[in-house]
């Protein structure tokens, strides 16, 4: 098996792309929904589940394993894809945006942030090197720079002094990863909503030198309509030879506006967050399974979807489980849910590939636009 980790772009279709990210543990179809796996599991899923969903590519989290149950611990037992039983490729996250999220919790300098853990307080300390240093020993296949992300609204000023902050860390990242065959380093854009910074930031990401290049604060308070404005311009500051992800995405209208602007990958706790509350997305819009209409009904949650929950189970049992607080309900929608949203990326995939992507996207919208199936 071939060490190297490259893309090729397969198709477009204005300014969408379908291609394939090749890597030592599998190719990676873009494109591509990353499921989080926070602490080494997708939540509510078995390993074997995830992928039947048609999941290439999982998601863990730097801040939470390194936490618990730690980086080395993880190594010693052979590192994440042998702990959590995932073969195929795992991309983590550096920390940086959990811990921007601490707030009151965190001190940032110019080395990088100490902050207080959310689990039991005690002190710790993420900088470029020493998030380097944990996904190294997670092994994950694709390593993301360690940046400083706020949170949106914020001054012009505050964003273009994070920015900087953020090209510095790049450097000291690529510094840090070194030469690892196999193994990607991917850059994160910062700038907000100014175009000028955002274009600032690629270039600085671009002289350094990434194996893909990631969109980051965004889905931050901003709201869609800033996000997309945003995603009109970003992408095209970035190489066109690399992968763009685009950072803790989203919705599926956000996704199909994500792709349509040029963004290859994406991730996003929704679907197993969803799952476990009692949603479920469909091609009509999502459903709240818990309310009364569905008490009765025996029909599936989508007539035409092939996954467990929509074979073998009504909506009525649905409603019943998660009204019970049985387990099975968040296996279910979350399976559902994932199942989904790898539907989706596969039509478009689909759709790029043939030429069809406005077609594809107008359907899109047309059979959300009726809502839900009226109850029985």
């Amino acid at each position: 098996m071939s060490d190297r980790f490259r893309f090729t772009l397969c198709a477009t279709d204005g300014r969408a792309r379908t291609g394939i990210i090749q890597t030592p543990r599998g190719e990676i179809r873009t494109p591509a929904f990353m499921p989080v796996g926070t602490a080494a599991t997708v939540k509510a899923m078995l390993p074997e589940s995830v992928r039947a969903t048609g999941a290439d590519i999982l998601l863990g989290n730097t801040y939470h394993l390194m936490l618990r149950p730690g980086a080395e611990r993880i190594a010693r037992l052979g590192g994440l894809h042998r702990f959590m039983n995932w073969d195929r490729p795992i991309l983590t996250d550096s920390g940086g945006f959990q811990v921007m999220s601490l707030a009151a919790l965190r001190k940032l300098t110019e080395d990088g942030v100490t902050f207080s853990s959310h689990i039991d307080g005690s002190k710790h300390m993420l900088s470029p090197e020493t998030s380097m240093e944990i996904q190294r020993l997670l092994g994950s296949d694709i390593v993301m720079c360690f940046d400083e992300c706020p949170a949106l609204p914020a001054t012009p000023d505050d964003v273009a002094k994070s920015m900087r902050l953020s090209m510095r860390w790049a450097q000291r990242s690529r510094d840090a990863f070194g030469d690892r065959p196999g193994h990607a380093l991917f850059g994160i854009m910062q700038g907000g909503v100014t175009p000028e910074l955002r274009e600032e930031s690629a270039s600085a990401l671009k002289s350094i030198g990434f194996d893909g290049y990631a969109i980051g604060g965004l889905a931050v308070g901003e709201g869609q309509e800033a996000m997309f404005g945003v995603l009109d311009y970003a992408p095209g500051f970035l190489p066109a030879d690399k992968p763009r992800y685009l950072m803790g995405v989203g919705k599926p209208d956000d996704i199909v506006g994500a792709v349509q602007r040029g963004v290859d990958m994406m991730d996003c706790v929704l679907p197993s967050r969803s799952g476990r509350t009692g949603q479920a997305w469909t091609r009509r819009g999502q459903v709240n399974i818990k309310n009364a209409r569905h008490a009765d009904d025996p029909r599936p949650l989508d007539q035409d979807c092939t996954c467990p929950a929509c074979t073998g189970y009504s909506r009525a049992y649905l409603h019943h489980v998660f009204r019970a607080g049985e387990m099975i309900s968040g296996m279910l929608l979350t399976w559902h849910n994932l199942h989904y949203f790898q539907t989706l990326m596969a039509g478009l995939r689909g759709a790029i590939a043939r030429g069809g992507l406005d077609d594809f996207v107008a359907d899109f919208h047309a059979s959300r636009a009726g809502g839900d199936i009226p109850p029985l």
